[in-house]
């Protein structure tokens, strides 16, 4: 870019750093560089000078300066056509501010020392720099389903909102092992990460622990296939890392097909499963009008579990978690060595079953 603009603040962007703000729009930048521009006062905001910490209010007034282009993408991370037509097959939902990817199993959402093959990569398909989407939340690898990502920096700024102000409804669906009792009701068990051998898990924290995070996870019985196996919505009201699985864990259910969050039975119960957690649905307001309603259909991995146990997904209620008493008794458990879980669970009335509504292209 090699002239002068002047950019207005998003409304969705109220109180954002104005280092963040200038990645957001142009990634390839540094903090070095934008530090220089400020310091130098080539960026201005308001017609003043600004630091890069501060704040920005809606509406405010950028002054940016001529910058250096984005290098051109190196050839090996440069898309073949291939690659361009499979991101573009797991669109589920895209307007101008939104888009909603059907994330596959086995594809990390992110980059790593050993990962190449990512979901942030294939984000080239929509071009670079501004063009690009942007991740507003995240899915374990071996997790499929609804995906969430903003086309500009205002929608990615409100939807994450969304997130961080824990206003988005979030349904997965997940084969356990055993018959849960009681079928529905609130796990509320903090978290913490912990070194495990030669790996790090998330384990339940004792209470006077205080690298131990707060997690909560709603849950409903579905269906079952006898004692053996669990169909279950699981809706966590906090976002820490593996906490449907490790919530699991903790009740004594682990999820089928996880290699790292299971006991002998659970192994031994899933043959040759993969891990059977989906993220099945999602429910928040769209940046600029109306409200989202987005549906991810079951992956191969999903669906061979569920003709494994005879489940049938059609018969599920698209909102297991909408019609809750006003108060609510969380179902505990306790994290001490030796001790069992102590579990309650809220009395619920029948939810009313009615047709999901459907965001269309």
């Amino acid at each position: 870019m090699k002239e002068v603009r002047t950019i207005y603040v998003d409304a969705g962007e109220d109180g954002v750093r104005l280092d963040r703000w200038f990645k957001r729009r142009w990634p390839h930048l540094n903090h070095i560089q934008i530090q220089k521009l400020a310091r130098s006062g080539q960026i201005r905001v308001d017609g003043g000078r600004a630091k890069p910490d501060t704040r920005l209010a809606a509406g405010a007034q950028i002054r940016v300066p001529p910058l250096p282009d984005a290098p051109p993408p190196r050839d090996k991370d440069a898309l073949d056509p291939r690659e361009v037509a499979f991101a573009k097959s797991l669109v589920l939902y895209e307007d101008n501010e939104v888009l909603v990817l059907n994330k596959p199993a086995g594809l990390a959402v992110q980059g790593g020392t050993k990962t190449s093959k990512h979901i942030d990569r294939l984000l080239s398909a929509w071009g670079e720099g501004l063009e690009r989407p942007r991740l507003v939340h995240r899915l374990d690898r071996d997790t499929s389903g609804v995906l969430v990502l903003g086309k500009s920096p205002g929608a990615t700024a409100k939807l994450a909102g969304a997130f961080a102000k824990r206003r988005a409804q979030k349904t997965y669906w997940a084969l356990v092992a055993g018959f849960p009792k009681p079928g529905e009701g609130v796990l509320d068990l903090p978290l913490v990460k912990r070194g495990v051998g030669d790996r790090e898990m998330v384990q339940p924290a004792d209470s006077d622990d205080p690298q131990g995070e707060p997690a909560q996870t709603e849950f409903v019985t579905l269906s079952r296939a006898g004692d053996k196996v669990a169909w279950m919505a699981l809706y966590p009201h906090t976002g820490r890392t593996h906490q449907l699985r490790a919530h699991m864990l903790a009740m004594g259910h682990p999820i089928l097909g996880d290699p790292k969050y299971n006991t002998e039975a659970s192994s031994e119960l899933s043959g040759g499963l993969k891990l059977q957690l989906h993220a099945r649905r999602l429910v928040l307001a769209h940046p600029s009008r109306g409200q989202l309603v987005l549906e991810a259909p079951l992956s191969p991995e999903m669906r061979e579990g569920f003709r494994t146990f005879g489940f049938d997904p059609h018969e599920a209620d698209p909102e297991p978690f909408s019609s809750k008493p006003a108060k609510t008794k969380p179902f505990k458990t306790t994290a001490s060595k030796g001790a069992g879980p102590k579990k309650t669970a809220p009395k619920r009335t029948a939810p009313k079953k009615t047709a999901p509504k459907k965001a269309r292209r």
